[in-house]
Formats: structure tokens, sequence, C-alpha cells
């Protein structure tokens, strides 16, 4: 992410911009897998992968290599977006000037999201303490 709080290409799948599920999901679209393929393949439920996908769980050790291993990146990639595994969905100069404006402020709200998304959790975390404490 640059100081104005865009990110760069070799920002998409980092962990201030993408979560595992974003990485999971997108390097399994990558593979033309669908979620039924790679839950059977996983031999896991349907559910569980949908979980894991949605940020709503996280797989286990032995898992996260299987996950690597059938999708073609790297176990750090899926954790934390460095290492071997995807680009950004575009190459810099095949897109138009419209496309990357359209990009660039894309990755500048979505990074503000992630932003806003954490101070929420910590002002919830704040006021459950808060709202303990008084009790």
């Amino acid at each position: 992410m640059t100081s104005d709080g865009r990110t760069t290409d070799d920002d998409w799948y980092s962990n201030d911009t993408a979560t595992f599920g974003d990485r999971l999901a997108d390097a399994r679209q990558a593979v033309g897998m669908s979620q039924e393929d790679l839950a059977r393949r996983l031999g896991i439920k349907l559910k569980t992968l949908t979980a894991w996908e949605n940020d709503l769980s996280e797989p286990r050790a032995n898992r996260l290599n299987m996950l690597a291993g059938l999708l073609n990146v790297s176990f750090r990639w899926l954790l934390t977006g460095e290492g071997e595994g995807l680009q950004g969905p575009f190459e810099a100069p095949k897109a138009t000037p419209e496309v990357h404006e359209i990009l660039t402020e894309l990755r500048h709200l979505q990074g503000q999201l992630v932003q806003t998304a954490d101070r929420v959790g910590h002002l919830e975390k704040r006021l459950k303490l808060a709202l303990a404490a008084a009790e």
C-alpha cells in the first residue's frame, strides 16, 4: 500500500486488501475448480469450504498444505498474500486507462474498508469491556 492509502498491483492479495477466503476463492477459480470439486478432493463438506471462503472459519495446517498443492500456490501466499500465488486480476499494460483508474479506486476503497472494519472490531471490543466493567 502506498502512503496515500492506495494499493499497488503487488498488494492486490495482501493482508491489507484481501482475506484468506478471498485468496482461497480466487485461487480455486484460477485453476477452474468448482467449490464442489475442491471440497471433494479435500475430503471435506461443501459447507466447510464455503465457510473458509467466507472467512467464517479457517482450515487446519494439514488442509492448508493440501489446498496449496491443489491450487498451485504457496502455503505462505494463502495465509498472507506473499510468496508464490496469483497476481492481480489485470496486467497493467493490457488495461485501458479507464480500467486502470477504476481498479485503482476499487483498491483504494478496499483498503479503506479493511481499515474501517478493523476500527469497528476494536470499538466493539472496547464497548464489550466497558459494558462488562459497568456491571
